[in-house]
């Protein structure tokens, strides 16, 4: 079975990119649903215990949590080491129970694949991006987003040209979205009935 990363930055058209990876057949495991799931259930005490008050009924306010860890990158890494054990255990046993079942590829969609090091858990990686004039407008619609939390989340993010260097696929959302279904669908076409070349991440492409 082939793992494929999906990533990019905010407001590139990741979440509606997964989307058509899964109408396309693929199993698809979310990383951002993982974690809502995990903030209603096992990570609540453990967040609840570095960061008290952020909890509400046993599960996490993600609003207040959001306030103690944005500004405060020691704060963020205690999350962090708290929350990404966590999903990486469902993405193992998402993976497993697919391979299992003898699907030809599946799909990691990791918002932050690059910066928490994720290039060896997947072998190949699909990057979404669009032009930057329209990732801003996308980001600065959505509801609390301001321009100042906008350079926060992007400072803490590889940037989107870093990430298309290092891709092995690019879909690009600001083409439209049927242009980018036609990229994800060729992108199940090649490599649906194709093998994993090993155990190793796949290179960058050149």
């Amino acid at each position: 079975m082939i793992v494929l990363g999906l990533t990019g930055s905010i407001g590139m058209g990741k979440s509606t990119t997964a989307k058509m990876f899964a109408e396309a057949g693929v199993p698809v495991h979310d990383s951002d649903e993982t974690v809502h799931r995990l903030y209603a259930g096992k990570a609540a005490p453990l967040v609840e215990a570095a960061f008290p008050g952020t909890t509400k009924s046993g599960v996490v306010d993600r609003a207040r949590l959001a306030e103690r860890v944005l500004a405060d990158p020691a704060a963020l890494k205690t999350l962090e080491a708290i929350v990404h054990p966590l999903v990486r255990a469902d993405a193992d046993a998402f993976l497993a129970k697919h391979r299992a079942a003898g699907a030809p590829l599946a799909v990691l969609d990791i918002p932050l694949l690059f910066e928490t090091g994720g290039r060896d858990r997947v072998d190949k990686i699909v990057v979404v991006t669009a032009p930057a004039e329209v990732q801003r407008a996308r980001v600065l619609a959505r509801p609390g987003m301001s321009e100042e939390k906008f350079a926060s989340i992007l400072a803490r993010q590889v940037p989107d040209a870093e990430k298309r260097r290092q891709a092995d696929f690019i879909v690009d959302t600001g083409q439209g979205f049927d242009a980018a279904r036609s990229s994800v669908e060729a992108i199940v076409a090649e490599l649906a009935g194709h093998k994993p070349a090993g155990d190793k991440p796949a290179k960058p492409r050149s």
